[in-house]
């Protein structure tokens, strides 16, 4: 059904903005001729500096192919499906546009690509970053100096199994150096997943099976609303914007549940979610005596999710059970550094600080149930205090960053009002790093990067509350995770348009999660977070040309790990391929069609199933000299993603099957009057803290 809609949506498209185009002449660009089938657009000029990659977008083929994500969706080592940004081989991403930290995956869907300027990839951040970052991703956007008022309009309509909306509208006032924005969007969202898991293990002394099915329907209402300023001139800039998110969210599961060969018990599951939360950010920049610059950023940040949770058995004389939390966090968080020039270099010096605080009040309603999942009420306090060091130099054809991270931090975790204290604690972290690199000329260079990190696990997994899935299955967190200590050693390559990147990892108390015997009266599997040693080796190699109008780039890689759990070992690797495809034709017509498989491999306790061949698409075309941009884009159009995996832990073998609705089409206008970015220049004051809340 879907691929029907999309093919007659494209032959619509095709053929009336066909014919509008030839009565009229092609739209004027400083960065594109185009004269019949002649097109001169480049592919973005991507270069390795150090351990960075660093792509050009302005003048080349992605310059007008629609929004941020789709040009990162092009760009070597890096994956995007739907708002979701990976790197490959690479977690805990921090992303930054124009300096300032993305707080919402949506900023990139409201960012226009004529609007980027450059892209940078760093691989091996340094001690400005916090020590558990494994990449960061650098937008910079085209400045423009319009003076007056400015407004972007953006709507998507989707169809997938349900529909979904989203609309952003921008609004800019500029008036000498001062920059006056706000934006406000809605998303309506509706998505489906299906599926079946199946629990096997031998329990008092025979082979036991515990499942269930589940049709799960998924409907959030989500609002950003956004407002801030910025002044700039030669020597300083400040800045600050307020954000308000609201959040309703409504889930419904309706499926079974079974014990051997009993008869299935019939269950609904609904969940109702309100939430709310507050950012204030706020920036300060100031270049000193034309060699130093001095740059703070500040955040505050507070939250509250308020869930409620009912299980009902039809058809049967089980008693439902009924559950609510309430979480809420707070962050203050500030960061300071200054740059300046030592023995031929440029030495960052800084501190960034943090104090955290989250409660958990969880309630079971149900007194059967409460016997072995009680309530609770947990408080979690940190502070965190770094100072980082780092610094940087060119030796000729050499080139070289060092440095080094300090980090003290004091954790506090209390249950029901009394300090636990085999879980708080209070720690002190030496991360240092180290880049050493040589260009043999401005096509081949090569980079050799070794760092140390620490990374801390989300709160979410050290809540010490459980959660009921069902009558024998139980999800939850652990409070005694440690650490993970993590030894990274990398090496970048990069030989005119091939690039490879290859590295060995070394992680101790690294957490993956297992699924083991709860104790209890009856039957009960706990699905939790536990440390692990693992050691992981990557490999990927791409390559990308602009041939014509046509620029392919293609992504080989394979990951392998080391892990032995209880006996079990978990070794298998994954291999996996990529192959992206972007057409620049005339009168404006911009066209993807991007690939990818994988096969069947582990990934911590994880057994990914195989998806040997998945696409998505895209067309598009600009109109009223650019000011208007329609596209059509249509993912997993056969239906071939696969998101099975099993997991085999301490005797238990789970077999979850499942299948997302990742296929259909999507319709995304825009219209733009005088468009320009924000010029909001603050960064991160504490992006770990943002993530772990």
């Amino acid at each position: 059904m879907n691929a029907r809609i999309l093919i007659t949506a494209i032959t619509v498209l095709l053929s009336v903005t066909t014919a509008s185009a030839q009565k009229q002449l092609p739209a004027d660009s400083l960065t594109r001729e185009l004269q019949e089938i002649v097109v001169t657009a480049r592919q973005p000029a991507t270069t390795l500096v150090g351990s960075t990659l660093v792509s050009t977008i302005t003048g080349s083929s992605l310059q007008n192919i629609g929004n941020a994500l789709d040009v990162l969706a092009q760009l070597p080592l890096i994956k995007v499906q739907d708002s979701d940004i990976c790197v490959t081989g690479k977690d805990n991403i921090e992303i930054y546009i124009d300096g300032r930290p993305m707080r919402d995956s949506e900023e990139l869907r409201n960012m226009l690509s004529s609007d980027l300027k450059k892209v940078e990839l760093l691989m091996a951040p340094g001690a400005m970053y916090g020590s558990n970052t494994g990449a960061v991703l650098k937008i910079t956007t085209r400045k423009k100096f319009m003076q007056g008022l400015s407004v972007t309009d953006q709507f998507q309509l989707q169809r997938r199994r349900r529909w979904s909306t989203t609309d952003f509208l921008g609004l800019n006032y500029r008036a000498g150096n001062w920059d006056i924005f706000i934006d406000g969007s809605f998303n309506l969202n509706n998505s489906v997943i299906n599926g079946t898991t199946t629990s096997q293990l031998i329990y008092d002394g025979k082979q036991t099976m515990v499942g269930s099915s589940r049709h799960n329907l998924y409907k959030t209402d989500a609002g950003v609303l956004k407002g801030g300023f910025n002044y700039s001139n030669y020597k300083q800039a400040f800045g600050a914007y307020y954000r308000y998110n609201p959040e309703c969210g409504n889930f419904s599961n309706k499926g079974n549940e079974w014990l051997d060969d009993e008869l299935p018990l019939n269950r609904i599951i609904t969940r109702r979610t309100n939430s709310h939360t507050h950012l204030v950010s706020a920036y300060y920049e100031n270049r000193l005596a034309e060699k130093y610059l001095l740059h703070f950023d500040g955040d505050y940040r507070y939250s509250l999710v308020d869930n409620s949770v009912e299980t009902t058995y039809t058809d049967t004389s089980i008693a439902g059970v009924n559950s609510a939390d309430k979480r809420k966090s707070t962050l203050w968080a500030g960061k300071l550094y200054m740059n300046v020039p030592v023995g031929k270099g440029e030495l960052t010096i800084g501190t960034q600080d943090s104090y955290t605080n989250t409660t958990l009040d969880y309630r079971m309603l149900s007194s059967e149930v409460g016997a072995y999942i009680p309530s609770s009420l947990t408080d979690v306090r940190q502070t965190s205090v770094a100072l980082f060091a780092s610094w940087t130099r060119m030796f000729g054809k050499f080139n070289m960053s060092a440095g080094a991270r300090y980090e003290y931090v004091d954790y506090d975790f209390r249950v029901d009002g009394k300090r636990n204290d085999d879980v708080s604690r209070r720690d002190h972290f030496l991360t240092p790093d180290l880049n050493l690199g040589y260009s043999f000329n401005d096509h081949s260079q090569v980079t050799l990067s070794y760092k140390v990190s620490t990374v801390k696990p989300p709160y979410s997994h050290l809540t010490g509350a459980l959660n009921y899935v069902g009558r024998h299955e139980i999800e939850g967190g652990n409070t005694g995770l440690r650490d993970e200590k993590m030894h990274n050693v990398q090496l970048f390559g990069m030989w005119k348009e091939l690039i490879m990147q290859a590295g060995f990892t070394r992680s101790v108390d690294a957490y993956a999660f297992v699924k083991q015997v709860y104790p209890a009266k009856d039957l009960q599997l706990l699905l939790h977070p536990v440390n692990i040693d693992v050691s992981s080796l990557s490999l990927y190699m791409v390559w990308g040309k602009t041939i014509h109008c046509w620029t392919p780039g293609i992504t080989f890689g394979i990951y392998k790990q080391w892990l032995e759990i209880d006996g079990d070992k978990y070794h298998k690797p994954i291999y996996s391929y990529y192959f992206d495809n972007a057409f620049s034709l005339p009168h404006g017509w911009v066209i993807t069609a991007n690939m990818s498989g994988q096969g069947s491999g582990y990934m911590h306790t994880n057994k990914f199933g195989t998806t040997w061949f998945t696409m998505d698409a895209s067309v598009g075309k600009s109109f009223l000299n650019k000011s208007l941009t329609v596209k059509i884009m249509a993912t997993d159009i056969f239906n071939t993603a696969n998101n099975d995996w099993t997991m085999n832990t301490f005797g238990v073998f789970v077999d979850k099957r499942q299948k997302y609705d990742r296929r259909g089409v999507s319709l995304n206008i825009t219209y733009r009057f005088q468009p320009r970015q924000n010029k909001y220049k603050g960064k991160a004051a504490s992006e770990a803290e943002m993530n772990r809340l």
